[in-house]
């Protein structure tokens, strides 16, 4: 039976995920490792998950939406193809049948965007044009705002040696590392690492190296259960 993970959304989380096990799903050629979960298959939960080559999931639907970053290999459904690099936000209701034929690993968050006036969004990273961020060294990419929603996620490229400042985040915060690392708060957070701080917590990142971070905040105002 599945069991609630990083369920308390006032406290804080973080994982290290290129030291965790592959978990079976219901798939033979689907594996995960989840990072937060509140309760049984189907319920919100974040997680990676890798395709084997040739695998595939049924037709399914998305009542609270679905949003996925493509890490490696490609990522498909009847719909298209997505290459290392793309994010999709699937909106509640939508329905596919995901699947790849050479494998792939996505970064993916299921029920966690419900509401109306949800678009389907489709970004190939690579291809998009980037914006300066606050400092030098640091440029970000929006992936999603939309004044009837709280929550805003974006990709976050810092060169090498650049500090992205500390601040404050009223509706808390949440990275995962998708190349890289960084240090906060005098830890070294690795690619694949995930972290995750309640609203009014504060967080900074400083690069050694190149890194990419995907950054959602403004989701973590109460706790689900």
């Amino acid at each position: 039976m599945d069991k609630a993970l990083n369920a308390d959304l006032e406290r804080p989380a973080q994982a290290d995920t290129a030291a965790m096990d592959w978990q079976p799903s219901p798939s033979p050629s689907v594996w995960r490792k989840r990072l937060d979960l509140f309760g049984g298959e189907k319920s919100r939960v974040t997680s990676i998950v890798r395709y084997d080559a040739k695998s595939a999931f049924p037709e399914h639907a998305h009542p609270e939406g679905e949003e996925i970053l493509v890490l490696k290999g490609i990522f498909s459904d009847e719909h298209g193809d997505y290459p290392a690099g793309t994010y999709l936000l699937n909106p509640p209701g939508f329905r596919h049948a995901p699947h790849s034929h050479k494998g792939c690993i996505i970064f993916v968050k299921l029920r966690q965007y419900g509401g109306e006036r949800r678009q389907h969004i489709v970004i190939e990273t690579g291809k998009t044009k980037w914006q300066p961020g606050p400092v030098p060294g640091i440029d970000i990419l929006s992936l999603y705002r939309h004044n009837a929603h709280p929550e805003t996620m974006d990709l976050i490229h810092l060169s090498a040696g650049a500090a992205l400042p500390r601040q404050a985040y009223p509706g808390g915060v949440e990275i995962y590392v998708s190349k890289g690392g960084f240090k906060f708060d005098g830890k070294e957070f690795k690619e694949g690492c995930w972290l995750r701080i309640p609203g009014g917590g504060e967080f900074g990142a400083r690069a050694a190296k190149p890194c990419t971070l995907y950054r959602k905040c403004g989701h973590l105002k109460t706790a689900v259960i």
